[in-house]
């Protein structure tokens, strides 16, 4: 049977972790979904969708329906990393690094589905459903890596030689992807003060939104401020390649992001911008990750 699997990474391995990325961004939107349209409890209990129903019923109405849908999702996510793992069977001893990154995918996706359950049981208290988004960040980043991988573009086997770099592009990155996370941690904490619960009567964290809100964006601007410098470096050194790539879409969803969250702010925090934001901050996380990697595995000059 292992006969018929492959023994290079080939266009069907490389798709797989593509779709295993996209999959985990759509997940984050589905995810703000449920909670931007109050339906959070829309199945309001775990593991079954009622008590008596494995699957969300016709009385549940759009509430069930959504949140039924972003479960059904966690399913499909787990059948591409398993197939993943397939795949890259006859590789595991020779591409351990991607076996690796393929078996975190799948083995987190049942301890997220987890989490989910207990936000439900918990009745959405906003620092479990913070951790949830949370751990779907983290997936973002694996997916992204194991793209990279795939793709030849990082690690031990790269497809092309990377240009090298300047010496400063390395920690710098390293600092852009350190202060994504931190933003989009904080940005947690923000919306579990916020007043998009999930359900009318779930509980808010009880802090300040206003100042956690400016807290907030300090790494946010730091963040900007290190997209900045990677593009200064880019045209300065005429830098061509991934390295390059990866910078000016950095900026470019870094810019995005600061216009989506200062119009938010100052419109009164509307349900489609806060859901676009939450997909900003994937988008964020994947391309910090990637500047960071190709920074890491570039040569210094």
């Amino acid at each position: 049977m292992t006969s018929k699997l492959p023994v290079t990474v080939d266009s069907t391995v490389r798709r797989l972790a593509v779709l295993s990325l996209i999959g985990q961004t759509v997940l984050v939107v589905t995810g703000g979904a449920v909670r931007l349209t109050a339906s959070g409890l829309g199945c309001p209990t775990w593991p079954r969708c009622t008590d008596v129903s494995l699957v969300n019923t016709p009385e549940m109405g759009i509430h069930g329906f959504i949140e039924f849908g972003n479960r059904l999702l966690t399913f499909a996510l787990a059948a591409i990393a398993v197939l993943m793992l397939v795949y890259l069977w006859n590789l595991r001893k020779e591409r351990r690094d991607l076996f690796l990154l393929a078996l975190g995918l799948l083995a987190s996706i049942p301890a997220q589905a987890v989490i989910g359950g207990i936000t439900v049981l918990t009745q959405l208290n906003p620092w479990v459903v913070g951790l949830h988004f949370l751990v779907s960040m983290a997936l973002v980043v694996i997916a992204t890596l194991l793209v990279n991988r795939v793709y030849g573009r990082t690690g031990r086997f790269p497809a092309v030689g990377l240009p090298a770099l300047p010496g400063a592009a390395r920690p710098v990155m390293a600092a852009v992807a350190l202060f994504s996370a931190v933003a989009v941690t904080l940005g947690v904490v923000v919306t579990g003060a916020g007043p998009h619960a999930g359900d009318a009567d779930a509980p808010r964290n009880g802090l300040d939104w206003d100042l956690f809100s400016h807290i907030h964006a300090v790494p946010a601007y730091l963040v900007t401020a290190g997209a900045l410098f990677g593009v200064f470096l880019v045209f300065r050194d005429r830098i061509q390649g991934p390295f390059r790539t990866a910078v000016l879409l950095l900026l470019g969803v870094t810019v995005l992001q600061a216009a989506i969250g200062f119009t938010q702010y100052y419109n009164g925090i509307p349900a489609l911008l806060v859901g676009a934001h939450m997909l900003g901050a994937a988008l964020l996380m994947s391309a910090a990750t990637n500047a960071a990697d190709i920074a890491r595995f570039s040569p210094a000059k």
